[in-house]
Formats: structure tokens, sequence, C-alpha cells
């Protein structure tokens, strides 16, 4: 049976090393079931920022095309990770005065509290990504997780806001635009891995999710069910190829097939007498290395990886309440003893992330790898979106079109706003 473009979300995770297109659906148990997936090397991207637009284009191309040849579907619409150094979280207090006090508090007046926060001052260059409701207070009365259907004058909320440059933005829309086709939101990337790898209860009980992937590092921090702290950091799994690459003198794909094959994040667990033998350029003779060495340069990039995490952990002033301690996912995650090395460092209990928690049975094995964590959690929050909208615009249809009324792609469109068609003229 053919699918129903509606039912229909995609995914597209445009990372450091690859690009990957998910499309998924969700099956009558409300589990995600993936129709096709395409990947591609990812050249233009550097640190999670776009840095060469025409070259990323193409790379989403092969993506798009590898997905849409996979699941019969033609896609035209996605939603897009956003990452990158210049992401920044804070926290601020909303609130709004009820002149009709007969009437339950609605849905309206919690959007209505959203969209001021969207109208906070921010610094030159920088832009609203997300708000995300922590709690709500009515009439003082404090810690209210849902307020609707209550009575009251007096509707406050904390808010988590995050920000990104308007500029990382536009090259992603753009970018996205040149391979034909449109954004339908843009999602910071370690929310949508949260929603893949995560369960309710550890984020009730209070749980820090790490994304380590190519060129960054992405951090969010739940507890008792709410997001209480976000950040990026600059290292990824690339930092630790170019330090294979420098520390034992040979090229960039070697060091990473060195890094994939033998890499170990605890150099106490390899042997002196294992020897790797890489082959020498152009005649060359080879090049012997020591696995222990190997471990030795991958272990002291990784304890400063660990310690940018521990900061952050420490930073949101929840370390004492994390009763779930770390889930450890994307590609980064697959190293060798890495859950060891996270837990001796920081002294917190730790995981690896797959994202089967919201997959149907019978996906394939490749798409429960950590390194689709974020493409898997991009249609997952985006059939989160698409019920949002739903509830509030009811009778619309959203999520593949963009003349939806007020929905919550209004709330990102300033950041491409006239975008497109300055290009045109």
């Amino acid at each position: 049976m053919e699918p129903k473009t509606s039912d229909i979300v995609v995914g597209l995770d445009i990372g450091t090393t690859k690009i990957v297109a998910i499309v998924g659906r969700k099956n009558e148990h409300g589990k995600l079931e993936v129709l096709g997936m395409g990947k591609s090397e990812s050249i233009g991207v550097s640190r999670g920022v776009v840095s060469n637009i025409d070259k990323t284009v193409q790379s989403i191309k092969l993506a798009v095309q590898e997905a849409e040849t996979k699941s019969g579907v033609d896609i035209k619409v996605v939603n897009v990770g956003i990452a990158g150094q210049h992401i920044k979280s804070l926290q601020h207090r909303g609130i709004k005065v009820r002149h009709n006090v007969d009437d339950e508090i609605g849905q309206h007046d919690i959007n209505a509290l959203i969209d001021d926060m969207y109208k906070l001052v921010m610094l030159p260059g920088e832009e609203i990504i997300h708000v995300l409701p922590q709690e709500y207070i009515i009439d003082n009365e404090q810690g209210i997780k849902d307020p609707i259907g209550m009575a009251g004058v007096r509707l406050e909320a904390n808010f988590h806001i995050i920000t990104g440059q308007i500029a990382a933005a536009k090259n992603i829309y753009k970018c996205v635009h040149k391979a034909g086709i449109e954004v339908d939101d843009l999602i910071l990337e370690p929310l949508a891995s949260s929603e893949a790898v995560l369960s309710h209860e550890e984020k009730e009980a209070g749980v820090v999710l790490v994304d380590i992937g190519g060129g960054t590092t992405d951090i969010a921090i739940f507890q008792d069910g709410i997001i209480r702290h976000t950040a990026v950091i600059p290292f990824g799994g690339n930092s630790i190829t170019e330090d294979i690459k420098e520390g034992c003198g040979i090229i960039k794909n070697q060091a990473e097939q060195l890094k994939v094959k033998f890499g170990s994040a605890l150099a106490s667990e390899s042997q002196e007498n294992e020897i790797v033998s890489i082959p020498g350029l152009r005649g060359r003779a080879p090049k012997e290395i020591s696995l222990k060495t190997l471990a030795q340069v991958i272990q002291a990039r990784m304890e400063e990886i660990i310690e940018h995490i521990h900061y952050e952990i420490k930073n949101s002033g929840y370390e004492n309440k994390l009763i779930c301690g770390i889930v450890v996912t994307g590609g980064g995650s697959q190293l060798k003893h890495i859950a060891q090395l996270i837990e001796y460092v920081t002294g917190m209990d730790v995981r690896i992330g797959y994202p089967n928690e919201h997959l149907a049975k019978g996906n394939t094995e490749e798409i429960t790898s950590p390194l689709f964590a974020t493409a898997v959690g991009l249609v997952i929050k985006g059939f989160d979106n698409l019920n949002k909208t739903t509830a509030s615009n009811t009778g619309d249809v959203v999520g593949h079109s963009k003349k939806d009324k007020g929905g919550f792609f209004e709330k990102i469109v300033n950041v491409g706003k006239n975008f497109f068609e300055d290009e045109e003229k």
C-alpha cells in the first residue's frame, strides 16, 4: 500500500563527517518505522557549521536521492538539525496577566507566553532557535508542569532558551533550499538525539546526554522530565583523528581507519607488543605503530573532551541530581572502552545510547547504531511538532505545507525571512 504523504516525516542530519536523510512514519503502536535511509560523506561542513555551500548541497542531494530510492517517497520537506560552537542557552522567566478570569488556561495562553520569549532582544547576529518551557507558576503556585485547564490570573513560566548565529542558520536554509527541498523546522541536534536514545524514566530521574559527533560534542541535561542545560563543545571524533595523524606521522585516511579498527580510549587495556603496520606512501617503507601508543594519543584527547563535559555538568548546577548518570551516543561512542574512561573521569554511571527506544521492530540493525541517533531523533521531533501544531491549528494539514497558519515554522521563519527572495533578486 502506498504510504500517505501526510503520515511521513523526513529528518536530515547535516553532520561534520556524514549527511543522513531518514524517512519515517509512525505505525499503529506509535513506534517509528524507517521507510528508507540515505547517507553521504559530508565535505562542506566543519565543526557542525556549513563551510562550503556547494559541496554541502551535493552531499545533501546524494543522501536525499538514496533515501527517496529506498523509501519510494518524493522528499519535499525536511526537519534539519543545527549544532556548532555558536549555540548558547539561557534561562528566562515570562509573565502573562490574564484578563478573563472565568476562562480556564488554554494552549493559546501558553503559545502567547512562548511567542513573547521569541521577542527577546539578542546580541547582534544571534537568533532564538528554541524556547522550551520548563515549569509554570500560576498565582505564585510553583512547580506546575501542565497548566492547561487550570484557573488563574497571573501565569508565569521558566524558559530554557537556545540561541544560535543567524548566519549559521541561514547557511543551512540555503543549502537545503539549493538541494530543492524546504525546511520544515530547525532543531537543535542534542534535543533530537535525546528524543531517540533517552527514556521518559531517565529524563525524570536526571540524565546527561552526550552526543560525540565528528566535529562537535553535544550535551543536553534533563532532570524531573525537564531540559535543564544544553551546550556544544567544539571537539569530536575528528579531533582524535587529527591527533593520531600528527602523533603517528600518517595521512588522515589512515588515521581514521586506525581509530575505527584498533582505537581504544584506555591505554591500560592495550599491550605493548601489539603492532599495526601502515603501508608506506609511494614505495616508502611501511610504518609500525604500537596499539599502546595509539591508545595513549586517543586517551589524551578523550580526557580533554570528557573534562569539558564534566565542566558543563557542574556548571548546570544539577551534578548531584542525575541518578541515571551519562548516556553517550553518536559515532564517537563506538570507540572501545569509552564508557569506562568517562566513568573513571566523572565518577558517574555511563551507558551507550542506541536509538532503538522509539523504533519499531524489524528496522535494519544499521539504523539502531549510535551513528544515526540524531537523524532518528529529527524524525521523532518532526512528529512531535506535527502533533503540537495539529492540536493548536485544528483542521490544518501541517508539516508538509509552509502555508500553515501560525505553526511552529513561523517562529523560526524570521531566521530565513526574505533570504531566498533576496537571493533570487
